[in-house]
């Protein structure tokens, strides 16, 4: 066993701590070449972390950088800094640690190139600009460790690719590099321990003594949930009294613009002047870090918030957390969860508040999960190319390199390792030359060959390059201000929203209600003179659709007889369903037809996510377009999706045949604004647009949209199989549209279709005629309506009898 020194075994006793038995077992295997660590949140994982860098730093004598933390949140980094600094103080070790994010000046930044700390707390982003630089191998010369925190949240977008690729490159540079990842939520050990380490490596796992069970149950209000709806307004007096009788109180939500729309009803209604604060990433960092800085103090009460506190930032006395809506997966709620009771072997508490009828079966079935333990999540596809593009321009960014090195080195990291060598030459080409349909224009002629060296054609081309790393996508935002010199920023809102403003129009902003004045230089203006309504803002924040192994649980609690662990008007809602239609199965496919309101309904129950319904939506009333059926509308939740229109659907076998689906979806694809969306964000994270053109200047929405959309068009047209159209078909295939749970349903059901026609609405579908977000049908139907409605208006006037006028003929006034 690895000893402690002894000021270490100091400072623990010193406080009544011990070390843990997972931190022992870090100090133990601190030479493992990647090792994870998985421990329960309060459970000091990143001391366990830390533990073995500061015992090999209180030695002294290492010069330079020694560890590298990378964490997905610069606000994560600079906590991590403040709790390191308290041991390295105390025990007066020879540390120095600093953070490096992009909040960090540039002075600060050239200063840590040429002088780097010993432990350095930074960001995916800001790691791949470091490597981009010429000095790359002397600044990370002496580097021994790096530790990745909160690794399950990285595994899950792309820059946990562009991390990897980035430790591949720092492998090369520092071959005997050890990896170390920390999470408290990790469904698939096994599965993140490949993505850490170098491939074919194993990676060694550590579990930590998981604790006590949450305790955690639904929140007991007066008033029943709506039938409808998402934004939990109805339990604010229920939250209020949980805010009264606790500490601090997190109360998360799954949007942005569902957090701003429950803290101003829950100002409105907080009579007791509670300080309660609202925290999302559409905030100005100003706001927030007011915010933080008020829950480091224990000033605040309560605070409205999304997955801008998810990770395992311990700010404040937290002992609640409320989850407003649904949680739609089940280890973002153990994520949420372990934000209360930030102590190790204390229960952390929670509460769930379903936002409408349905909500409460999904939250009984996640709350089943997290006290099995059963965490989900979907398996890992193989890395995106476009991360690959951009690897490979901050490669040349920082010198001449040789292919078959870097496609050994790409291949080192785990989602590249089955990458072929003819897809790897695919994206060398790309970069180098834009591709067979762009090859002529010399914007894109950015790398040449010389003595079996690839480099950038023009050195300076490394300045734009660096401008334009990382992976987030910024979506078409604007900066909101107070007017007047020097007014105070608020956040952003998006493009498409402050186009719908006039002077005058009020909408929410960090839970005020503010007026717009004007846009000026692409910032909208606005005061506190709020005398009407608000409009609420539109936000990108994530609209999760519920996993795969949650809508299973919850068609698994439909073949139960009875439901005692629902409320009473819940099941007896279930029990309506089973008596007169039925209740959905796993392996079945649930088809309700009945006429509504002079319309004739079809409702599809496919548990397949929001995305999925939604898209299904789409193909299936183009199929009864074709089909002469006359559909008019739909819409969609995470388990249907409701179509009205003229004609009854008799039979739905035809309508769920997949080769005819799949070749909707490709007919629908190809014309599709998605496509478009999806292109642009792949060709800014690829190099081929830009989003920013020169030093402080981002280029608007609309500016890169028009590029990125010529761009889109002219590949189309000349070059179909152009990489970047690749890549966009397999990005708008697993994201927006996600057409992927729609074949998953389909594979599922096998064919076994339950048609049932009924005469009226059923209890069901009936929450579904309620759900806003109606998507319009333009067809047959429209006419058919018309011609309709025109016969009844001439029967009215009593021309119904007279010859039709020849075609030739004019009808005058």
């Amino acid at each position: 066993m690895t000893e402690l020194p002894t000021r270490f075994h100091d400072w623990f006793a010193a406080r009544g701590w011990h070390v843990h038995p997972h931190q022992q077992e870090m100090l133990d295997r601190a030479d493992a070449a990647s090792l994870l660590l998985i421990a329960p949140t309060g459970g000091g994982k990143t001391l366990a972390g830390f533990l073995p860098t500061l015992a090999e730093l209180a030695e002294g004598g290492h010069q330079g950088l020694h560890t590298l933390y990378i964490s997905p949140l610069k606000a994560l980094a600079a906590d991590i800094r403040r709790n390191l600094g308290t041991p390295i103080a105390d025990m007066d070790l020879p540390v120095r640690v600093e953070d490096r994010t992009g909040d960090t000046s540039s002075h600060v930044k050239r200063r840590q190139r040429a002088d780097p700390p010993h432990i350095l707390l930074t960001t995916p982003e800001s790691l791949a600009l470091m490597l981009s630089y010429e000095d790359a191998p002397r600044i990370f010369a002496g580097l021994k460790r790096v530790i990745v925190d909160e690794i399950h949240a990285l595994s899950e977008s792309k820059r946990g690719d562009q991390l990897m690729l980035a430790l591949a490159r720092l492998q090369t540079l520092v071959p005997g590099l050890r990896r170390v990842g920390l999470s408290a939520t990790v469904e698939d050990p096994e599965g993140i321990g490949r993505f850490l380490a170098r491939h074919p490596d194993p990676c060694e796992i550590i579990h930590a003594d998981p604790g006590p069970d949450p305790d955690i149950s639904m929140l007991q209000t007066d008033e029943a949930p709506p039938w409808s709806g998402g934004g939990g307004k109805y339990a604010i007096p229920a939250v209020l009294d949980q805010v009264r009788r606790h500490r601090t109180t997190l109360i998360f939500h799954n949007t942005r613009a569902q957090a701003e729309i429950f803290f101003h009803e829950l100002w409105l209604a907080n009579e007791d002047a509670l300080p309660i604060g609202i925290h999302h990433g559409s905030l100005a960092r100003e706001q927030r870090e007011k915010i933080e800085a008020a829950m480091v103090r224990g000033d605040l009460r309560a605070i409205v918030c999304t997955g801008s506190l998810d990770l395992g930032i311990d700010w404040g006395d937290v002992d609640l957390v409320i989850q407003i809506g649904a949680p739609k997966n089940v280890k973002r709620l153990v994520q949420r969860i372990g934000r209360a009771n930030h102590r190790y072997n204390a229960p952390s508490k929670a509460l769930l508040v379903p936002a409408n009828r349905f909500e409460i079966v999904e939250c009984v079935a996640a709350l089943q999960a997290v006290r099995e333990r059963d965490l989900d999540g979907d398996p890992r596809g193989p890395g995106p190319r476009d991360v690959l593009c951009q690897h490979i321009l901050i490669s040349a960014a920082a010198g001449p390199f040789d292919a078959d090195d870097l496609y050994a080195e790409v291949t080192s990291a785990g989602a590249y390792a089955g990458l072929s060598r003819a897809a790897f030459d695919d994206c060398l080409d790309f970069v180098a030359t834009g591709g067979y349909a762009l090859r002529a224009y010399d914007r894109w002629q950015r790398l040449v060959q010389r003595d079996g060296q690839w480099q950038l054609r023009d050195p300076r081309a490394s300045r734009r390059i660096r401008m334009n790393i990382g992976t987030i996508q910024d979506s078409d935002l604007l900066k909101v201000k107070m007017r007047g010199r020097g007014g105070a920023p608020l956040g952003e809102i998006e493009e498409g929203f402050a186009a719908t403003l006039t002077p005058g129009d009020t909408f929410l902003m960090g839970g005020r209600v503010v007026r717009y004045e004007s846009l000026r230089e692409m910032t909208v203006e606005v005061t506190r003179r709020a005398d009407k309504p608000p409009k609420i803002a539109t936000f990108m924040g994530t609209k999760f659709a519920t996993s795969t192994q949650l809508s299973q649980r919850i068609l698994s609690m439909f073949r139960q007889d009875g439901w005692p662990e629902l409320p009473g008007h819940t099941a007896e809602w279930l029990a309506l369903q089973r008596d007169r239609s039925k209740l959905p199965e796993a392996d079945r496919l649930l088809i309700e037809s009945f006429p509504h309101d002079g319309r004739e309904h079809t409702c599809v129950y496919g548990f397949a996510g929001r995305n999925a319904m939604q898209t299904l939506g789409l193909l299936l009333t183009a199929r009864m377009e074709e089909m002469g059926l006359h559909p008019m509308g739909f819409v969609s939740t995470d388990y249907a999706v409701l179509i009205w229109g003229l004609d009854r659907l008799e039979d739905p076998a035809p309508l769920f045949q997949a080769e005819n689906l799949r070749n909707a979806f490709e007919t629908w694809l190809a014309g599709n604004a998605v496509m478009k969306r999806t292109f642009k964000a792949s060709a800014v994270i690829a190099g081929l647009v830009d989003r920013t053109a020169s030093p402080g200047q981002r280029k608007t929405g609309k500016q890169a949209t028009f590029s990125a959309d010529i761009l889109y068009d002219t590949l189309r047209r000349y070059d179909p199989d152009h990489l970047m159209l690749q890549i966009t078909r397999e990005e708008a295939l697993k994201g927006l549209v996600d057409f992927g749970r729609i074949e998953e349903m389909l594979a599922r059901t096998s064919g076994r279709i339950d048609h049932v026609t009924l005469p009226r609405v059923t209890p069901l579908a009936a929450p579904l005629f309620l759900e806003a977000g109606r998507v319009p049908v333009e067809g047959a139907a429209t006419e058919r309506l018309l011609e309709e409605e025109a016969e009844r208006l001439m029967e009215t006037a009593g021309l119904d009898t007279l010859e039709p006028a020849p075609s030739r003929w004019r009808v005058p006034y």
